[in-house]
């Protein structure tokens, strides 16, 4: 896909803010590699004398000293500017592009301009939104449902089998427990390469919309995780876990069952929680294993350091 081209009248449109530049650009870059035709940020008095030394048709920066310079617009926060501009200057497909070796039963809806990679498989009754990527040797098993503007990376499989066995008490025999429910990914999600998210028991797993997910990620059956929230790689959650909105996981975050992350929670990396707490606290943020809250993680960890 190749890039637009867009004008600084526009681009100051698209981020509500005024420019008089006349200044055309068709890609986002780095300062180093930036020319006339390109937009770069800055975030501070050192990243914005190098953004103004540089030959870059348009720059992203706050404050009101940065506007002395006729190609910056002036925004509140330049890295997300940044990455509305990259959004905007893409150029969308107008139509589907199918790999000739992916496999797609004839019984999965796909919709309207939706890339499949190579040996990618979409199975038998699985829906497509509009929009969506599935990347290289991406499974879809039956029945997923994966909304609009969905990005599945090589290797993710959605819609596996539970893990969920009944032991008999007896001979210590585990039978697995029936794994008939579904997954539904909602709008605008990403989902990382080699991720695995487990269709529902009997009910569903559901993915919010607008939620990110890494590399190597793995989500329980059961599992509700909210609009907006963010995991990091490595993440491994346990059956029937309920993550609420906004929500962010650290790599190497570990959720036993059941556990209820509330809104707004941060676990920093390699944190865990035991299976059936509760962490409440919008913006607060918990480390540690079993986590807690930061400011007694950090006495925690003054105390066992006294103990050497």
């Amino acid at each position: 896909m190749s890039a637009k081209r867009l004008s600084a009248v526009e681009i100051a449109g698209l981020l509500g803010v005024e420019t008089h530049s006349t200044a055309v650009v068709s890609r986002v870059s780095g300062v180093e590699s930036a020319g006339e035709d390109a937009v770069v940020f800055a975030e501070d008095e050192r990243t914005l004398a190098a953004a103004m030394a540089s030959g870059a048709g348009l720059i992203l920066a706050r404050g009101a000293d940065a506007g002395k310079d006729g190609r910056v617009l002036v925004v509140d926060a330049p890295r997300y500017a940044f990455a509305i501009c990259a959004q905007a200057l893409m150029e969308r497909r107008t139509r589907s592009e199918v790999h000739e070796s992916a496999v797609i039963d004839p019984t999965a809806k796909v919709g309207e301009r939706v890339r499949i990679g190579a040996r990618a498989v979409v199975e038998a009754e699985v829906t497509l939104g509009d929009d969506v990527e599935i990347g290289a040797g991406a499974v879809i098993l039956r029945g997923v449902e994966i909304g609009d503007r969905v990005v599945v990376q090589a290797g993710a499989v959605l819609g596996a089998t539970g893990f969920g066995y009944v032991r008999n008490a007896k001979t210590g025999e585990h039978l697995l427990f029936p794994q008939q429910g579904r997954l539904v990914i909602e709008d605008d999600v990403e989902i990382g390469a080699n991720t695995t998210i487990d269709r529902g028991a009997l009910g569903e797993t559901r993915i919010g919309r607008g939620t990110k997910i890494d590399d190597q990620v793995h989500i329980g059956h059961n599992c509700r995780i909210g609009k907006n929230v963010l995991m990091a790689s490595q993440v491994g959650i346990s059956g029937s876990c309920v993550v609420e909105d906004g929500a962010v996981l650290a790599g190497q975050v570990g959720l036993g069952d059941h556990v209820h992350i509330g809104p707004g929670v941060i676990l920093g990396g390699a944190s865990g929680v035991f299976p059936g707490k509760h962490l409440e606290g919008p913006g607060q943020m918990f480390m540690g294993v079993p986590a807690e809250p930061l400011k007694d993680y950090l006495k925690t960890m003054a105390r066992v350091r006294r103990l050497k």
